[in-house]
């Protein structure tokens, strides 16, 4: 399952190019990222309320085409990958009006995230703590 979200570039969010700065797309992920998990039923809210946070592992980032200020980012999110204690997170960032299916992507990234305990910061098994939204990521993902 896809999902997208838009977001409306701010002009603090770009250089002095005219362009978005680089790592504002990382906020884009998470905005996306966070965005994912409720149109699946899952608020990141109750990821905290259980004692856990979803911290990033890592991120990889490809350029394309710059975005400006004033353009309309529609980022898709998906989950391309589901493990007992790891999740990657697959983005495409496309400008408002591409054809998703034709238009080659903006920017393209993932984000791999692990569950740990808000208590120590230990990793713990997402399968085996918090089943429901394992589930879900097993339902979802696109290899």
């Amino acid at each position: 399952m896809k999902v997208c979200t838009p977001i409306t570039i701010r002009y603090a969010e770009t250089d002095k190019m005219g362009v978005v700065y680089h790592a504002n797309y990382l906020l884009y992920f998470e905005d996306a990222r966070t965005h994912f998990l409720e149109a699946n039923g899952f608020p990141y809210k109750r990821i905290e309320d259980a004692g856990y946070m979803s911290p990033v592992v890592s991120f990889t980032v490809n350029y394309g085409q710059p975005l400006r200020y004033g353009d309309v980012a529609i980022v898709r999110t998906w989950v391309s990958e589901s493990k007992g204690t790891k999740t990657t997170y697959s983005y495409e960032v496309f400008k408002e009006g591409d054809d998703l299916e034709m238009a080659r992507p903006c920017c393209t990234g993932s984000s791999v995230h692990c569950l740990v305990s808000s208590d120590t910061f230990k990793p713990v098994s997402i399968k085996r703590e918090m089943p429901e939204l394992f589930a879900i990521y097993e339902k979802v993902c696109e290899s």
